[in-house]
């Protein structure tokens, strides 16, 4: 891995303190109080280790840096029967893979089947059809995992109707023909599948589910432990040729008189007598089988059938946390919860990692590996796992009470001899990929963006292949059941575009907690320094420092807005960063009078607050302000903001001017897009100055994932020139805006391969170059990914409006031999800074610098003649390059 380049320290103009020790942190090792073992160390996704030029990604290889970059994320929806309603729930949920590696075979409880998608090619996944369960069984039969056997599926279905008498079937499906041609009575309700090749044998949890509004044998709280009849392991012998002779043989884990084995009962479990076996994993011979509301684990010797072992998976103390649904991502809770652990792993030297999800009464919010021979805990996730979340945005506040991120699903598998584990969050929407070369020491290397509820999680390492099925589905709020494809390659991925740094050098401090970000802008003065806010997703105003000259860029600080010593409830959806010092910022209302632009201070303190007019007010809806940007200073300070959808009655959007010290108003209509969908609505979510008299906005739609990638969907950048003057004072608009397009952002946003993001929302021009940034909505249906993308150098995105013009102006036209000529070099509009070379015919006389709009050159000594000069003002990122008339000058020698 290359040394990643110096992070120099924080400028301290606008924010101080944490933001040094936010750059500090970013190579700490995360601290953690559970049971026994160590937090693992962070990976920094900080400069050099997420590279994202051609150049970076190339030193990354030369280092043999690897990591998985999403290739492609296909809705499942796309793969229903003829004549299923695409909007009706359907959902991608365990998988396997044929032996070739190029079928994918998922399991669809909510469309009671199992579906195939052909992944030849991991950038372009091919729907291919599927198998309706019900037409095998009942109208009520439903897939709960499925194995692939050389030429066979085998599915699990649970076909329980009353849960008093559970029941399911393996039904063996061949892949050429697909055609049922054996099927197996389980005797219960089924869960998870896994398959020993070794021993030819599958085995089956059967969990025979306790009934959540049930009541516990002998009387307790409402779907308590334990509830008859118990659950039990089933172990299916593979070896005839003939899947019509495999047979299956019953493993229960209590004796005759219902109490539990001796060598369960002595593990210390909640409920024995009702093991509720989950998840299944095999190797050397051994089935591990988690007992999820027991908070336990059994182990299945294969060649006996014979539980050998038992062990509680017990509890963590975890600290540092976010644990109350607030709206404020406060990490400073504890929990101490039984594990209860749902997927569990073999990972090496008899060692057994759980992904600790919760279901009864715990959920310990991270993952754990155990010595599978005394139960002993070697290692815990401890905080470290729900802190991914919080780093890189995803923290879903509305689950901070109630288990968190939720990791769910692990998997294990070698690449290229390294090994790793790969653990979902059901709730975050994220995979944490580790490496396991030392099992007793995992190291986090990669984290993969999914879409809502990872559950699935499938090595393909023959292929070097990640697939992902993640099984939340609701088409009316956008969001769609999904396979992931990822592949391992040379050099880091590029998720994420932004994350954050610590709080503080310590170890126990956390990352600071950030998401939704809906506005951004650049700081005036320090070069890599941008600010960003986040909207009514959390219950406070924020104020982000962020860093972009690094990549990822790094929030390396926060400042709660308030007033009178309290954060007011705020809905920022707008930032602009003042030359002076401080903000103005743009909070949208519930209601019309609700919208309000604030001026604070830069920590954050409300100084002043504008209203809308009210005859403005009175027209305007919840959407309302969508932006503010600045230009000037003292008593020139204007504002221009932008007014998401059109006022009632009308057609046009609005772009607002607010002359400060004048107090008054002056509006502008803008015409939009028409939507790209029925039903769909289109508006402006971000304004920006480009110069005293351009500005560039965000117009966009509401659509996202698969409807925006069909429709297409409108996520653009338009430029408008704003005609001078001052209006009458009224809210009547003075002129419409011509709108030229300066970037579609669509394809910036579909590059990533993932779940287009539907809200395109800050734009800023930093550095020169034209940065955007998505909303997440704080993962209320939403994915939760950011993507902060460049969309380019100033001056090429916004060339007509930033064109420059360069005039050379000489002392004199005439000049006496021996005589210095001076030259001035005058570039604008506005004082613009960069190179310039003074050129006289083909030939480069001298090369200087533009600063502040202009540049001198002094010629001393000239001798006689005409010479005719030209000034080339070669251009920045945010100044386009120009040349000047030429200017002749003559020197001439006097007379006697």
């Amino acid at each position: 891995m290359p040394t990643p380049r110096a992070l120099p320290s924080l400028p301290s103009r606008r924010r101080g303190g944490p933001a040094a020790a936010a750059v500090a942190g970013l190579a700490l090792v995360l601290s953690t109080t559970a049971t026994a073992g160590s937090a693992p160390s962070y990976p920094d996704p900080g400069p050099g280790d997420v590279p994202r030029t051609a150049e970076q990604r190339a030193d990354a290889r030369a280092a043999g840096q690897v990591g998985f970059e999403r290739t492609a994320t296909y809705p499942v929806f796309r793969n229903v029967p003829e004549g299923v309603d695409p909007d009706a729930e359907t959902v991608a949920e365990i998988s396997d893979v044929t032996d070739d590696g190029t079928t994918v075979v998922y399991t669809d409880a909510a469309g009671q089947r199992i579906g195939f998608l052909d992944i030849t090619d991991p950038a372009a996944p091919v729907g291919d059809g599927s198998i309706d369960l019900t037409g095998l069984g009942a109208d009520t039969d439903s897939p709960t995992s499925v194995a692939v056997v050389g030429d066979h599926v085998l599915v699990v279905v649970d076909t329980t109707t009353d849960l008093d008498a559970p029941s399911g079937r393996l039904d063996v499906v061949a892949l050429e023909g697909r055609e049922r041609v054996a099927s197996l009575d389980l005797g219960g309700q089924p869960d998870s599948i896994a398959v020993d090749e070794a021993s030819d044998t599958a085995v089956v949890a059967m969990e025979n589910q306790r009934d959540e509004e049930g009541t516990p044998d002998g009387g307790g709280e409402e779907g308590d432990l334990p509830q008859a009849p118990p659950g039990s392991i089933q172990t299916i012998d593979l070896s005839a040729a003939d899947p019509a002779d495999w047979t299956a043989t019953d493993v229960p884990l209590v004796d005759g008189t219902g109490a539990p084995l001796p060598v369960i009962a002595e593990a210390g479990l909640y409920a024995p007598s009702d093991p509720e076996p989950e998840y299944v994993d095999i190797a050397d011979g051994v089935a591990a089988v988690s007992l999820q509301e027991n908070n336990g684990v059994v182990l299945l010797d294969l060649a006996t059938r014979e539980v050998t072992g038992a062990f509680s998976t017990g509890e963590a103390t975890v600290p540092g946390i976010d644990v109350a649904d607030d709206g404020v991502i406060d990490q400073t809770g504890s929990i101490t919860e039984e594990r209860e652990p749902d997927a569990v792993q073999w990972v090496g030297d008899g060692l057994l990692a759980t992904a600790n999800e919760g279901d009864l009464r715990g959920g310990s919010r991270g993952w754990t590996v155990f010595d599978a021979a005394t139960g002993d805990v070697v290692w815990d996730a401890g905080n470290s796992f729900e802190r991914i979340a919080v780093r890189y945005g995803l923290h879903n506040e509305a689950r901070a009470d109630n288990k968190g991120s939720e990791p769910e699903g692990m998997a294990f598998d070698v690449y290229d001899g390294v090994p790793y584990v790969f653990v979902g969050s059901e709730r975050s929407n994220v995979v944490a990929t580790y490496d396991m070369t030392d099992p007793r020491t995992p190291r986090l290397v990669a984290v993969l963006p999914t879409t809502n509820g990872p559950e699935g999680l499938l090595p393909v390492p023959d292929r070097d292949l990640m697939v992902v099925s993640s099984e939340t589905d609701d088409a009316e709020a956008g969001v769609r059941a999904t396979v992931g494809v990822y592949e391992r390659g040379e050099g880091p991925s590029r998720f994420p575009s932004i994350v954050s740094g610590f709080t503080g050098p310590a170890p126990a401090d956390p990352p600071v907690g950030w998401g939704a970000l809906s506005g951004l802008t650049a700081d005036p003065d320090e070069p890599g320094t941008a600010y960003a806010i986040s909207d009514s997703a959390y219950t406070e105003g924020r104020i982000y420092t962020v860093r972009t000259d690094v990549s990822p860029a790094l929030i390396t600080d926060l400042d709660v807005v308030t007033e009178d010593g309290q954060a007011p409830a705020l809905d920022l959806e707008g930032i602009a960063a003042r030359p002076r010092g401080g903000f103005w910022l743009a909070s949208e209302g519930a209601t019309g009078p609700g919208n309000q632009l604030l001026r604070v201070d830069d920590d954050g303190v409300v100084q002043e607050r504008v209203s809308l007019p009210a005859t403005i007010g009175a027209r305007l809806g919840s959407r309302g302000l969508e932006g503010v940007t600045v230009v000037g200073t003292g008593d020139e300070e204007t504002l221009y903001v932008a007014l998401q959808s059109p006022l009632t009655g009308e057609t046009q959007a609005r772009i607002g001017r607010y002359d400060v010290a004048a107090r008054s108003w002056t509006w502008y209509g803008y015409d939009l897009e028409a939507p790209a969908a029925e039903g769909s609505r289109v508006g402006l979510s971000e304004v920006v100055a480009l110069d005293d008299d351009s500005l560039a906005v965000i117009e966009r739609d509401d659509l996202v994932g698969a409807a925006a990638d069909d429709a297409p969907a409108v996520k653009r950048v338009y430029a408008v020139d704003v005609p001078a003057g001052a209006g009458d004072g009224s809210d009547a608009v003075t002129a419409t805006l011509t709108k030229r397009l300066a970037a579609d952002v669509l394809p910036v946003l579909q590059e990533p391969r993932g779940w287009t993001q539907e809200k395109l929302e800050g734009l800023a021009v930093v550095d020169g170059r034209v940065l955007a940034v998505t909303d997440n909505d704080g993962l209320d249906d939403a994915t939760g990914e950011t993507v902060l993308s460049d969309l380019g150098a100033a001056r090429d995105v916004f060339a007509d409006e930033l064109a420059t013009t360069t005039v050379l102006r000489p002392s004199a036209r005439r000049v006496r031999a021996g005589n210095t000529l001076t030259l001035r070099v005058v570039v604008g509009p506005g004082d613009v800074d960069g190179p310039v070379v003074l050129r006289s015919g083909g030939r480069v006389v001298r090369r200087g610098e533009v600063v502040d709009g202009t540049a001198i050159f002094r010629l001393p000594g000239q001798r006689p003649g005409t010479t005719t000069y030209r000034a080339v003002f070669q251009g920045g990122d945010a100044a386009p390059r120009s040349a000047s008339e030429p200017v002749t000058v003559t020197v001439f020698r006097p007379r006697g």
